[in-house]
């Protein structure tokens, strides 16, 4: 981050200085929760969480370099001791963005927010220095230590934002005021904690809601295809541009087609011109991201066949996203098991049918090794259900469904949609679905694994990436 004095930083999260020798002493290095992460000239922000207390770490991390403690209580060493270290943290992150001037972009919808992250970032990266969010770290704490990563030197700050209730957007966009806000869509991913779609809706549209006028600059980019966020137009005073495949789009693909190995391509349109574009990720979802990445590069400044060349050389930077690699023997295992909601679900499986057309043209199969979708509330029966029987209408070769209640409802789906041999099956745990596939994988087979993160699926895809390695314990 810039470089801040002790004292800088003590005014600006309204703290007090305790056995600090010099407040003159700079802050150059990262901000930082994880003591094992503190760098020469770090700041440590220490957080007391349910089963860890940072203030416990507080002398191990000036050992390691860190030059204070932003702390709740005194520790024993150099600090500045606040009210609440949460509310400092997002104090400084706004005070440090205000400062720097950069260009905030700041993204939310339901699904494909990091993706799409990743996909903005590799595109503005090539135009100018950019800090984005890393991995999913689109929280009260991630998103102000994101920007605190941010330099004299950075011309974009892309922000990933999530929500779980009304009023969270609202209270991340106060931290990192964006002037550019782009909602992708309003799926049902929390759905059983917002209780509906149009619940999901008003926390999403908060974000277009904290932008600036058009006549201050204000850019809110929207997906033309879902109506929900369409209707988000009328929440904004900034300029509105929209995305999608709709004619009226500004940033608009055509003659959308997937390759071979299941690789979309188009023609990007923008209102400077035309490009083609063929992405190295999976599936056709990922055209709509590439659109809204697009549509922001646009806005930037980017002339269209710079876009379309960073767009056709981005790869996936986050772990567990349909992370696609082919063992010695052929077969091809796709990691996307990081999260799961019915539209990413759905979206995976038919990246995985895809992916699997030339496979099944000689003879090898399509798994998908599917569990749980969490915090889907009343609809959980009903959405586990059409996702196993959609794997059926789309020709998968094998479902291997994971788990307890959830997996049976995923079977039953499947069973219902005509899947009465050994087309689906039921395992326990991820130690049985790992078993069950190194006793039937043949080469060129093609397996995806997907569920919701609490589920720790992830770990099938790294046991049968390792050929002598067992499921181990999160």
């Amino acid at each position: 981050m810039i470089a801040l004095s002790l004292a800088e930083i003590a005014e600006i999260v309204g703290g007090q200085a305790h056995d600090i020798p010099d407040p003159a002493t700079l802050v150059t290095g990262p901000v930082v929760i994880d003591s094992r992460e503190v760098r020469a000239g770090s700041l440590f922000a220490a957080f007391a969480g349910e089963h860890v207390d940072g203030h416990d770490y507080a002398e191990r991390a000036v050992a390691a370099g860190a030059v204070a403690v932003l702390a709740a209580r005194p520790v024993g060493a150099p600090a500045i001791v606040v009210d609440d270290v949460q509310t400092a943290l997002g104090a400084l992150a706004r005070a440090v963005v205000e400062r720097l001037g950069t260009d905030v972009v700041a993204l939310t919808g339901s699904a494909g927010k990091t993706s799409t992250k990743d996909l903005i970032a590799q595109v503005l990266d090539r135009h100018a220095p950019t800090v984005w969010t890393p991995g999913s770290l689109n929280n009260e704490i991630g998103l102000p230590l994101t920007a605190l990563r941010a330099s004299d030197e950075t011309r974009h700050l892309v922000l990933e934002m999530g929500a779980r209730g009304i009023g969270h957007i609202r209270y991340l966009a106060g931290l990192t005021p964006p002037r550019i806000g782009l909602v992708l869509n309003v799926g049902t991913a929390h759905i059983g904690e917002f209780g509906g779609r149009e619940q999901i809706a008003e926390a999403k549209g908060e974000l277009v809601e904290a932008l600036p006028s058009a006549e201050e600059g204000g850019i809110a980019v929207l997906n033309a295809d879902d109506p929900l966020v369409r209707a988000m137009a009328s929440r904004t005073k900034a300029r509105v541009t929209l995305f999608g495949e709709a004619d009226e789009a500004a940033v608009r693909a055509e003659n959308v087609h997937l390759t071979e190995n299941g690789q979309p391509s188009f023609r990007l349109h923008t209102p400077t011109g035309c490009s083609d574009v063929t992405l190295r990720l999976y599936g056709e979802h990922h055209v709509s991201n590439a659109l809204a990445a697009a549509a922001v590069a646009h806005e930037l400044g980017m002339p269209v066949e710079e876009i379309a060349t960073a767009l056709s050389e981005a790869g996936t930077l986050s772990r567990w996203r349909m992370e696609v690699t082919e063992r010695p023997d052929g077969v091809t295992i796709v990691n996307d098991a990081y999260n799961a909601n019915p539209e990413s679900m759905r979206a995976a499986l038919r990246a995985l049918a895809a992916m699997g057309r030339a496979a099944q043209a000689r003879g090898a199969r399509t798994w998908a090794v599917l569990g749980k979708m969490a915090e889907l509330g009343d609809a959980s029966l009903v959405e586990h259900d059409a996702v196993g029987r959609l794997a059926v209408r789309l020709n998968v070769s094998k479902l291997v469904a994971v788990g307890d209640r959830e997996a049976s409802w995923l079977q039953l789906g499947a069973y219902n949609e005509g899947s009465w041999g050994e087309e689906s099956v039921h395992v326990s745990d991820a130690q049985a679905a790992v078993d069950l596939l190194r006793r039937e994988l043949r080469p060129g087979d093609v397996v995806l694994v997907k569920a919701s993160r609490s589920v720790g699926l992830e770990q099938v895809a790294l046991a049968l990436l390792d050929t002598e390695g067992e499921v181990t314990g999160r």
